[in-house]
């Protein structure tokens, strides 16, 4: 997880008629206990703002911070936790399908707006993920810890080779550090602590 820009963290034109009411009279023709009955989820009105999103994150997963070409609008807050943000812009974040069904229903999961740049680390030569305790509020280093665990985004295989195939780009000269920096920017912030002389020996 990065520190997200949120320069331009604006919802884009036609939203609130083509998402937000939309949505709001969808849930009141289709009260929550009809639809736990009929097993029924609120209509999607917001897939069609998913390249919205994606710019907004820079076309990075929210949670794995690599370049995800497809990926999918998570809802941070669970839409069976608080169905009032089901089609609120201000509650949608881009993640990679797979972290996204991981999240699954979860609440207690760091928001990735909140992030600060230095929160998070990648290891190398490991690439494993981890927390910088000392930069992150008291009150967030448990919560940070956790998001870690929960998300697989310490060492899971599937987040693993993608930043072994990153950094072997990068290796091979095949991706220049700038490029790298674009698409995997926590491997590229790894490769400037190696480069410089007091870093050397501390990962």
């Amino acid at each position: 997880m990065i520190e997200i820009d949120q320069a331009g963290w604006t919802e884009p034109a036609g939203f609130d008629a083509g998402c937000r009411q939309k949505g709001a009279a969808w849930l009141v023709k289709n009260p929550k206990a009809t639809r736990k009955t009929a097993g029924k989820r609120p209509k999607d009105y917001w897939s069609k703002y998913k390249p919205d999103l994606a710019v907004a994150f820079g076309d990075l997963c929210a949670y794995g911070a690599m370049y995800e070409p497809v990926g999918t609008v998570d809802h941070f807050q669970p839409v069976d936790a608080n169905e009032s943000l089901t089609y609120e812009w201000e509650n949608f974040r881009f993640a990679s399908g797979w972290i996204n069904s991981s999240k699954n229903k979860a609440v207690t999961i760091l928001d990735p707006l909140l992030v600060k740049e230095g929160w998070f680390k990648l290891l190398l030569p490991s690439l494993q993920l981890v927390t910088v305790p000392e930069n992150i509020p008291d009150d967030l280093r448990e919560l940070a810890q956790q998001t870690l665990i929960r998300l697989h985004l310490r060492d899971d295989e599937r987040v693993m080779r993608q930043r072994r195939k990153w950094y072997q780009m990068y290796q091979e000269g095949r991706l220049p550090l700038e490029s790298l920096r674009e698409v995997a920017p926590l491997i590229a912030a790894a490769v400037n602590r190696q480069r410089l002389p007091d870093a050397v020996g501390q990962e």
